[in-house]
């Protein structure tokens, strides 16, 4: 209609300067049934008059209040609409008029593009809708919840909106104001980078890592670390709160910005941390917050600058972590135990700003009294007796138990065990403390019935404690420990090493040899337990007998051979040689004969050779013995007459030995027996 109105005026204008231009003369009349364009011009004028007298009035008269309100840049001041009404539409104003007129309609309807930002000014408000006047041909609506961050809009209000539509399909124009606050929020964001300025924005939630903070309507992204300079642990305290910030990182691809609040004070805390600096020294007491915990320590904010709080540090006694008596976030008191310039290194101490408890130890303690502590740290050395705070006593592993044999020092005790012990040794000046828990038994040894106990020929069981080379350790019971030579485990077998009869743990019977309780020691044997078979063997190996034999194992300078009875012999190479010029190997059973016999040694020398052969064999030349020296105050003499004695007493148990190994051999061979 306004399209209309303004041609139709145009019009008006055109045909009233026509009218009072002179006419020319000559002019040709107007032929018969010709249509005279005035005349069209007054008909038409004449139908349309009434509508457009009261329709153009008001239509200029509204654009005029449209662009007022929208400060455009027409002036109408001087514009007499009186005469413009009472002239009929414009006849007989000047140029000056219609270009007034012209500029009038052409500023009331403001040319927008789609994708622009542009101003609009509230023109009405219901319970749904916001309606909005950009100086376009029509308003547009857009939705009030659009407007909520709002909460006093009233009709006048002016504010950006985003330009979605021109016309749609319904001829509307479609606005929104949430677009335009994003395509703003974006240009602010970049100039806040752009520029480094401090921008304020509101935290609406916490998510996995850090915090989005809602900056000019677009979530920014705030990460964990760069809240604060020290570890925050809890997200929530910062939800719907405001908070400034500084832009750091802008990503348009993701629409993803990062914004940072630890750089705001990051500056005042470099000024912090220099005057720390400089001002600190050795022994100076700082108060700080506890920001890390570790096992080893605590990390102590001092205002800028971080200390190392080590756990040894905390208290004069031991634990085991930090947590069992500090806490996050808490405040405490320090002293500067070390600070390394070059590394800003600064190492604190607690326990140092409270007097030492070996200062305020009773006087009553002193070496033989009895303590009670608690056990608060075992190695393998021994074991730590706390007690009291601070004050710590080593229980070594051999003051565990009269026991000769070092064990582990946690099959005696355990970390948390309350003990009393036994104080061994004090020096307060170096703050040391030796205590025992065996002493709070009496020494086995020191007892009256172990003389008769342990007596020299009475039998014992015990448990194989240790092995050695040379023989084995018996405990017989707690604190009375006994040595079984190895040449004292077996009458038959030859043992080179103890392990090749028993084990470590494993149960052994034995008999006592020798007691020395002065000395602590016992000499003990397993195979005294039975006796001495080697004097029935020295009639039954008789040299030039002959008898079945098996190979157990060879080496260069011959092989080793089981006899009956379970003892063995040794037959050099030559002698295992056989009548097919073969040799007897290992697992084989031949016949040997018996070329030597030695009870003392307890060696037999055998040859298969010589049950084939009629070469006659010699043993190899052994060396004489030397005569043991007799035992002060006897005579060999008046010895050889006490031994003589004690073989005629023990000949009729010899005898009955002879006949019972004799018994055995024949059921195992099937041979008569010997004479």
């Amino acid at each position: 209609m306004y399209r209309r109105a303004f041609f139709y005026c145009m019009a008006k204008v055109t045909k009233g300067a026509e009218s009072k231009a002179p006419k020319a003369t000559g002019k040709p009349t107007k032929a018969v049934g010709e249509v005279d364009e005035k005349d069209e011009l007054a008909e038409f004028k004449a139908a349309r008059k009434a509508e457009e007298e009261e329709g153009i009035s008001r239509v200029i008269r509204d654009v005029t209040a449209r662009k007022a309100a929208t400060a455009s840049s027409v002036s109408l001041e001087n514009f007499d609409w009186d005469a413009f009404d009472r002239k009929g539409f414009g006849e007989g104003y000047s140029k000056n008029d219609r270009d007034s007129l012209e500029k009038l309609y052409s500023g009331g309807a403001t040319s927008v593009n789609e994708g622009e930002v542009v101003k609009g000014l509230v023109v009405g408000i219901n319970d749904r809708d916001v309606i909005l006047n950009i100086g376009f041909k029509s308003d547009g609506l857009v939705p009030l919840a659009e407007f909520k961050d709002i909460a006093d809009l009233k009709i006048g209000d002016e504010v950006d909106l985003f330009i979605e539509e021109r016309e749609n399909p319904m001829g509307q124009l479609i606005l929104s104001r949430r677009k335009a606050k994003l395509v703003k929020g974006w240009q602010y964001v970049q100039e806040a980078l752009d520029k480094d300025t401090v921008i304020e924005g509101f935290v609406k939630r916490r998510t996995k890592g850090g915090l989005i903070v809602d900056v000019y309507g677009i979530e920014a992204f705030l990460p964990g670390s760069q809240i604060d300079v020290k570890p925050i642990r809890d997200f929530d305290i910062y939800v719907n709160k405001s908070i400034e910030v500084k832009v750091v990182k802008i990503n348009y691809t993701n629409d993803n910005v990062v914004v940072s609040h630890k750089v705001l004070i990051e500056k005042d805390i470099e000024q912090q941390k220099a005057a720390i600096l400089t001002n600190l020294e050795k022994g100076q007491v700082l108060e700080g917050v506890i920001k890390n915990m570790t096992n080893f320590g605590v990390f102590i904010d001092l205002g800028g600058v971080d200390g190392l709080l080590h756990i040894t540090d905390i208290s004069w006694g031991r634990i085991n972590h930090p947590e069992e008596l500090l806490k996050l976030d808490q405040t405490v008191k320090v002293v500067v135990l070390d600070f390394d310039e070059d590394k800003k290194r600064i190492s604190l101490g607690m326990k140092q700003l409270t007097p030492h408890p070996w200062d305020s130890l009773a006087a009553e303690i002193t070496v033989g009294s009895k303590v009670k502590g608690r056990v608060v740290n075992v190695a393998d050395y021994g074991a730590f007796l706390e007690i009291m705070p601070g004050v710590e006593g080593l229980i070594h592993v051999s003051e565990m138990s009269w026991s000769q044999h070092l064990r582990n020092p946690q099959d005696f005790i355990k970390v948390g065990d309350e003990r009393e012990a036994v104080v061994l040794t004090i020096d307060r000046d170096e703050r040391k403390m030796s205590l025992g828990l065996k002493q709070l038994t009496e020494d086995p040894w020191t007892r009256q019935e172990v003389l008769s106990k342990y007596a020299v020929g009475t039998r014992h069981t015990g448990v194989v404690r240790n092995l050695t080379n040379f023989g084995l350790f018996i405990e017989l019971e707690e604190g009375i420990d006994g040595l079984v030579h190895v040449s004292d485990l077996s009458w038959t077998r030859k043992v080179k090493h103890p392990s090749e009869f028993t084990k470590v743990g494993e149960k052994l019977e034995v008999v006592v040899l020798e007691l020395d309780a002065a000395n602590r020691r016992l000499a003990l044997s397993h195979k005294h337990l039975e006796e001495n078979p080697w004097d029935t063997f020295e009639t039954i190996f008789t040299v030039g007998s002959v008898h079945k034999c098996t190979v157990i194992s060879k080496n260069d300078k011959g092989a080793s051979l089981e006899l009956p009875y379970g003892i063995e012999g040794f037959c050099s190479v030559k002698n295992l040689a056989k009548a097919d010029n073969g040799k007897a190997e290992v697992g084989e059973s031949l016949d040997f004969k018996v070329l030597e016999f030695s009870k003392d040694d307890r060696r037999i020398l055998l040859s298969h050779k010589a049950t084939w052969s009629t070469e006659e064999e010699k043993p190899a030349a052994q060396q004489p013995k030397k005569k043991a020296a007799a035992p002060k105050g006897k005579t060999i003499d008046k010895i050889n007459q006490e031994s003589e004695k004690s073989t005629l007493g023990d000949l009729e148990a010899l005898s009955a030995l002879k006949e019972k190994m004799s018994a055995s051999k024949q059921a195992a061979s099937g041979e008569a027996k010997p004479e």
